[in-house]
Formats: structure tokens, sequence, C-alpha cells
């Protein structure tokens, strides 16, 4: 992605970082924006808290207690435990970014009180909740965690120590950025020479568009990136200058690359889409550089992308049953079935899949329907039970059961956390 469009932070670490500590701690982690907005939940973070809404209070005051949060962590050396506006605990480290603290990891809410404490001096003592609201309050404090407050100081402790990492990682990562893209820019400078020292109008290199197209396959990405170069070199070279002609024979060369990836194994859909979503970057480019280094990107993601069997004793079972489920993933398809699809024995078709993709087969293909859920959930009219039938699941309370195993929230929550 070109620099002049990527996050002001890297999300990707972030959400990392988040999962982990969540995973490590059983405590809900949030990633959120300056405004408050939540990024990426992990767990039961403010966002699923259900206290506030059955106290019947609006979730403005924890956006506020939060960014109040943030900003004591920023002047207190990177960390701070406070209360949320119901009296439980949290605390937060701040994400810095190219122009300071951009981005923060909460961690909460939880008890670092007796429950019955809780209730008796902050809900009914100082809140004043009482009768049916405090029974639904105190139905929702039943999901809430308990952490000893001796243990809250190590953990936020642990969580700065995390971020901090991750800062550093993401400065490390820019700085990288910016070492590629000058050798990048000096492969290229290099190449334009070449073409303008030849006297006379090259034609179409055909020749190093297969051989680029061949690198892609292979996943070959210092040779890939080579050829690319050369590619761009001569649009730049051909176009004169011309910089939105140049985005457009880039577009070209962008459909040619991921045609490529879909022929090695990566999944057609999600290409597709990914297809989509660079053709909508492209107006935001404003200079070759950027569009060089954007294209760079754009070419990594989908070697990403392709499974890379090449080494392996069946590559060609993995390709074969890899892109059936990635197209079939809504149909009734079983170990068995894909065995004989394949020609092997199902309890050794069970130990190459598992051995050369890291998943068992149904792990695996839940893993394909569940994030083929995630894009139907974004639509608002269609039903739950409708999604479980139509990525394969038979019921809802088990499409329910393995989306929350793999993504660690329901997937109405997930749902209501992408506003749909």
């Amino acid at each position: 992605m070109a620099q002049g469009t990527a996050e002001p932070f890297d999300l990707r670490l972030a959400k990392e970082c988040a999962s982990a500590f969540s995973g490590a701690t059983g405590l809900g982690c949030t990633v959120s924006g300056r405004d408050g907005g939540v990024l990426f939940e992990r767990g039961r973070g403010c966002a699923s808290c259900g206290v506030c809404a059955a106290a019947g209070r609006g979730k403005e005051a924890c956006v506020r207690a939060h960014n109040y949060g943030m900003a004591e962590a920023e002047r207190f050396g990177g960390k701070y435990v406070y209360f949320c506006p119901m009296g439980l605990t949290c605390f937060v480290s701040p994400i810095l970014g190219r122009s300071g603290s951009e981005a923060k990891i909460t961690v909460g809410p939880f008890l670092m009180v007796d429950r019955a404490d809780y209730v008796a001096c902050d809900l009914c003592g100082q809140l004043g909740v009482s009768g049916g609201t405090l029974a639904r309050v105190e139905q929702e404090l039943e999901a809430v965690p308990f952490v000893p407050a001796e243990k809250v100081d190590h953990l936020s402790t642990l969580l700065f120590m995390a971020v901090g990492f991750l800062n550093n990682v993401s400065e490390a990562a820019r700085m990288r950025d910016t070492q590629d893209s000058n050798a990048i820019q000096g492969q290229i400078t290099a190449y334009l020479q070449e073409l303008k020292g030849a006297g006379e109008a090259k034609p179409y290199p055909f020749d190093t568009e297969r051989e680029l197209l061949r690198a892609v396959a292979r996943a070959d990405k210092p040779e890939a990136q080579r050829l690319l170069n050369e590619m761009f070199g001569y649009i730049f070279f051909s176009t004169a200058g011309d910089f939105e002609q140049a985005k457009s024979r880039v577009y070209e060369l962008l459909v040619l690359i991921s045609r490529s990836a879909v022929n090695a194994g990566a999944d057609p859909e999600q290409t597709l889409r990914l297809n989509h979503r660079y053709l909508q970057d492209l107006p935001g480019l404003r200079d070759l550089d950027a569009l060089c280094f954007w294209l760079t990107g754009v070419m990594d993601s989908f070697m990403d992308r392709i499974f890379n069997f090449l080494d392996a004793k069946h590559a060609n079972v993995i390709h074969q049953s890899v892109q059936y489920l990635h197209t079939h993933y809504a149909e009734r398809v079983t170990l068995d079935d894909m065995a004989r699809r394949v020609y092997l024995s199902p309890s050794y078709f069970s130990r190459v899949f598992k051995q050369e993709t890291g998943y068992p087969f149904r792990a695996y293909l839940n893993r394909v329907r569940i994030e083929r859920s995630k894009e139907l959930l974004l639509h608002q009219n269609i039903r739950l039970t409708d999604i479980a039938f139509l990525v394969g699941f038979e019921d809802q309370s088990y499409f329910t059961k393995v989306f929350k195993k793999w993504t660690g929230v329901t997937p109405l929550q997930f749902r209501e956390r992408q506003g749909g």
C-alpha cells in the first residue's frame, strides 16, 4: 500500500497485540482511535459490555472516560489504571504513530473488588441503582471477570511493555519501508537509463511480463520485484510521464498479476474482492513514487495468498483440495468425500492435509466458512439463520459456536461492531 494511504499506525500489529493479551489473560482488549472509535475488540471489552445498557445509560460517558484514561497514560509515561462511569476497572496504554499517540489498547472492564461489595458500594451506594434495574445489571455482571487488586498493576505493566514492543516494531517497519522504497526507485532509475541509452523506442516487453507472472505464481518475491521494477520502468518511459495513463497501465498489470495468483492457488473470490479494493485505491495515489510502492505492496499481498505448496510431496493434492473447499464450502463436504476426490485413503489424506496446511481438514473448512460468513454479516437484511445455511452450516447454534471459537465473538456481536 502506498505510504500516503497507510494507517497512521500498524493496525495489524495492534490487533495481534490485543488478541495475544486477551488470550493470555482472559480479559477483554480493545483497540480504538484517538476519538474513541472501536477498531478491534477481542473478548468482552467495553463495546460488548452490557452493564451500561442494563443500567439505562449511554456509551458517551464511557468514551469520555477512556479518552481521559489515554490522556492520563500519556501524562504518566505510558500506562494508567482507571474506573469507567459504572465503577468497573480498566487500564490503557497508547499506541504511537507518526505524530504521537494515534490509538490505544484498553483492557477491561473488570471487577477489582468482590462482586457483592461492588453492588453494595458502587451500584447501590454511589450510583443509586435499585429495583429491576439492579437485577438486570447484576445479571450482566455475571460475565464481568474479577482481577485481584494486587495483580492489576502487574497486568498494566505487561500491557505497557507489549505496546512498547509494538511501537518499536512499527517504527522499524516504517524504516524498512523507506529503505525498500529507495531500493526500488534505484532499480527503476537504472532501467530507465538503460531504456534512454538504447536511443529508440522499445516494444512492449511481453517476455518480461510472462517472466513476472511466472515469478508471482512461484511466490518468488525477489525475482518478481526485479521484474516488476522493469515493467514499471517501461510504463513510466512509454507514457512519457503521463500519470493518469501510467495508472491505467498499472491496473492492467495488476489484473494479470491477480489472475496468475489465482492460477497458483489463491482464493478466486478473495482475489476479486482485493482487485475491487485496489481499484478504489488508485485515484488517491498522487505521484509515481507512491504508485510504484503501492503496486509492490499489492503484488506482495497477492503472493501471500498463494498456497505455496511447491515443495510439498503432494502439491497437486493440496492445490485441488484447497481450491475445491474455497468454491464448495456451502455444500456438505466430508473428509472421506475429499479423500476419494484426490484418490487417497481418508487417514492418509487427513495426515497430509494437516501437515501441509497446518490445519485439520474440518478446521480448515470451518475457517473458510467463517471468513465467508463475515462478509455476509455486513448485510443487515440477511438473517443469521440464512447466513449459517449459505456458508454450509446446518443449524444456527453450531454456526454461532464455531464463529465464536474462531473470532472470539458471536455473529450478532460481529455484525453490531461492524455497524451493520
